[in-house]
């Protein structure tokens, strides 16, 4: 998971977890451990809107709540093709496809 080195730092001081150095993120379970936590926040912050998560862990909560407040998109995350940054936009749209795809085979 991507996470950016500041988000690491908050996270694992939320976590209470003893981190030193960028490249714990490259182990895998710590990676996995503090993205996890930071979407789960993003969850929690945006009343379990997965588009709306999705979009803050990709471009950051400071665009999206932007975007909100201009209008560029709604507050309920209806409207995720108005998201103006083309990573982001791509980004959102993949995972949810994706996230179709697993709970149509798994679900």
């Amino acid at each position: 998971m991507q996470i950016m080195e500041e988000t690491a730092k908050e996270v694992a001081n939320e976590l209470e977890y003893n981190y030193t150095s960028i490249e714990e993120l490259y182990n895998p379970e710590t990676n996995i451990l503090f993205g996890i936590k930071y979407f789960t926040n993003l969850l929690e912050d945006y009343d379990n809107n997965i588009n709306l998560a999705l979009a803050a862990y990709n471009a950051g909560t400071g665009n999206v709540q932007k975007w909100i407040e201009n209008g560029i998109i709604q507050a309920d995350g209806s409207d995720i093709e108005n998201i103006p940054f083309k990573e982001t936009n791509n980004y959102v749209r993949k995972i949810l496809r994706d996230y179709r795809i697993y709970n149509e085979i798994y679900c």
